[in-house]
């Protein structure tokens, strides 16, 4: 077997055994995985698209929901709408501690990378953005939490309510392509491919 398929067998093999330890599921309700439509869930989207999730859950269902940042799907988790997600550091700590170690189990990482700060031509260096809105998928997500840490080290201050010397906006990524285009904002921290749509 490819190593390739050999990897996303483990990761179904996981789901299962996840739903097996003590997931919210009963009887025979489908596992219910979360995952975002992008790049850094390659591994996601491809154990889905190509079955071999489905193949090593059977007899269970698979039942996939997408979201664009991972507050939207720790909030799922907590509330007891999913089995499984595939999610980025920060959300995954934040409903972690938010539930005092008791709803979540991190099984394994499936990616590293795939974001990236894709500014306005006219920006030349973190002072041009002072003043100036910069977009990310969510608040508290992993792309807004490594923008706000990042402008903190150029001495830049934010505040989760849109203030500061950058004001940080959460906003759909198809949103915030538009909103690059038209002017409305100085720059983005996504994940691909928005990031490359973006540029």
């Amino acid at each position: 077997m490819p190593t390739s398929r050999r990897r996303l067998l483990s990761a179904a093999v996981a789901l299962a055994t996840l739903h097996a330890c003590g997931g919210r599921r009963q009887g025979d309700a489908p596992l219910r995985l979360g995952h975002f439509p992008n790049i850094t869930h390659a591994a996601a989207i491809l154990g889905v698209e190509s079955g071999v999730f489905t193949g090593a859950l059977a007899p269970l269902a698979l039942e996939v929901m997408t979201f664009n940042a991972g507050p939207a799907a720790i909030e799922a988790l907590l509330s007891g709408g999913l089995d499984v997600a595939y999610l980025g550091p920060n959300p995954t700590i934040n409903g972690f501690i938010r539930s005092g170690g008791a709803a979540l189990r991190v099984i394994a990482g499936a990616t590293s990378g795939g974001a990236a700060l894709v500014v306005a031509p006219s920006i030349r260096s973190a002072e041009d953005l002072r003043g100036r809105p910069v977009a990310t998928p969510q608040l508290g997500g992993t792309q807004d939490v490594a923008l706000r840490s990042w402008l903190l080290g150029q001495g830049i201050h934010t505040d989760p309510h849109g203030g500061g010397d950058v004001r940080v906006l959460p906003q759909e990524n198809a949103q915030t392509l538009e909103a690059l285009r038209s002017g409305t904002i100085a720059g983005a921290w996504v994940p691909e491919p928005w990031a490359s749509r973006l540029v």
